[in-house]
């Protein structure tokens, strides 16, 4: 190990523990069935429509907070001489009881979301001990997609009516609780589908694909939504049933052809509420045997929460907040979910080339610049947004997909399931820190657009303490 700085070892681009050539055992002389990597990946595919459709630029975006849930008298109030609504990105509009209608309205999804993120805090890390000990990680991923297939269907019952506003946004926060439930199991099997050379490219498939998918699942739902009429909820029911047969279609490949995980001997076989005596007890051996993952797990924890706040708010500022019209919310998915997944395809080549927290660090800076630029130059409408917004997305995929990456390098196979735990704390829609500062801030300042300046502020926490995690140099034969 070379030495430049004052005696201190360098930090190299891709980190190696030492945990990467047990984890994958003889992968390297047998490779991995491509129909099993392909499979895996799908799942990805398969729970898109949720994340892409409901939770991001259709269902939530133009519906659940949209002016359909405000009284009739606050939504007449906004209406203007010539059918339009007041732009609330504008600051004279914010005071407005219109405008602070549909802050009021985001604030509550962003709280809802809050709730969901502490049930993950609370439940994810055990799940994943008990998936290592028990060999179960493909019954929690069938059981995950069932239920997010349900919550889906759920939403066929909330109707426009301010009533219903808690019953839809329960039921979505519920679903991407237990979407991130299923991603705990998910992500630990990335080590089952590929070897260390291909670990990088793998996880950028299952990425990629679930940001395609989203595409093709907007452009299913869009005959829907011109047939009916976006003011029209039965629009919004049917295309969320349609979300649910799409989730449970094509989670099928990876039900039929990827196989169980085994149980871990090493791992105890314990009851649910003595897992978290376990879990503290594995906690405090990782702080002492790999302490780069545990920093890694904190730093992570912050700024993943800040890249599930770009897609969880980020089509609500554009609707509610910079006045985007509902061709333009489907237009801006659209182009938001192709630079996503090419640039997210594209960063796992490179993830395997310079390492992943080297992504990481050159993917959160941009993000956080993009962030501040859409606030600073909000006044200038929604070009702003459709500049900055489209690089946010460029990034949002492959910092994930990295992330995911360097875990996996540096987590032994025996805890892959209790480690991805920890890391799904925090993870996708599902997290609390990001809703917590999107909330906070509306609620302090009155403006939906000051909600980008709480994401901004939670991705660029979580990139100073990335820079201070300190992983080992790659060990080198003889």
């Amino acid at each position: 190990m070379t030495s430049t700085n004052g005696g201190r070892p360098d930090v190299p681009a891709t980190a190696d523990s030492g945990a990467l050539p047990v984890m994958f055992q003889d992968l390297e002389e047998r490779p991995v069935p491509r129909k099993r990597v392909n499979s895996w990946a799908m799942w990805d595919w398969a729970m898109q429509p949720f994340n892409t459709v409901i939770l991001t630029f259709v269902w939530i975006a133009l519906y659940l907070t949209s002016r359909q849930f405000l009284d009739p008298a606050v939504r007449e109030s906004g209406q203007l001489a010539d059918g339009s609504y007041l732009n609330c990105n504008e600051t004279a509009n914010l005071g407005s009881e219109y405008c602070q209608g549909l802050t009021d309205l985001s604030e509550w999804w962003g709280w809802a979301n809050f709730a969901a993120g502490i049930l993950i805090l609370l439940v994810a890390p055990v799940l994943g001990q008990q998936a290592d000990a028990r060999g179960s990680k493909k019954k929690w991923i069938i059981g995950a997609t069932i239920g997010v297939a349900l919550a889906q269907f759920s939403l066929f019952f909330v109707e426009a009516d301010p009533k219903y506003f808690w019953f839809g946004a329960l039921a979505v926060a519920f679903g991407a609780l237990i979407a991130e439930i299923g991603n705990v199991s998910y992500y630990a099997m990335l080590s089952e589908v590929s070897t260390p050379r291909t670990v990088g490219r793998v996880s950028g498939l299952g990425w990629g694909l679930g940001y395609i998918g989203g595409v093709v699942a907007l452009i299913a739902c869009i005959p829907v939504l011109f047939g009916l009429g976006q003011d029209n909820p039965l629009a919004y029911k049917i295309v969320a049933v349609v979300c649910a047969v799409w989730t449970i279609v094509f989670s099928i490949p990876l039900f039929r052809n990827v196989p169980e995980s085994p149980a871990y001997g090493g791992t105890e076989r314990v009851g649910f509420f003595r897992s978290y005596v376990v879990l503290a007890k594995h906690l405090k051996r990782l702080f002492r045997t790999n302490r780069p993952t545990f920093w890694f797990l904190l730093s992570a924890a912050v700024y993943r929460d800040g890249l599930a706040g770009v897609f969880a708010f980020g089509a609500v500022l554009a609707a509610q907040g910079f006045g985007f019209s509902f061709l333009e919310v489907i237009a801006f998915g659209l182009a938001a979910n192709l630079v996503a997944g090419v640039s997210t395809i594209l960063a796992g080549r490179l993830d395997d080339k310079i390492g992943p927290r080297r992504l990481i660090i050159i993917t959160l800076t941009g993000l956080v610049a993009m962030a501040f630029v859409v606030f600073a130059l909000r006044d200038f409408g929604t070009i702003v947004f459709w500049v900055c917004g489209l690089l946010l997305c460029a990034f949002v995929g492959p910092a994930q997909a990295a992330s995911r990456s360097l875990l996996t390098r540096l987590t032994p196979e025996s805890t892959q399931g209790e480690i991805f735990g920890l890391y799904a704390t925090t993870g996708r829609v599902a997290s609390f820190l990001s809703p917590l500062a999107w909330s906070l801030f509306l609620a302090w300042f009155g403006g939906i657009v000051y909600g980008v300046l709480g994401i901004g502020l939670i991705l660029l926490i979580g990139l100073i303490m990335l820079l201070f995690v300190k992983l080992p140099a790659p060990q080198r034969a003889g």
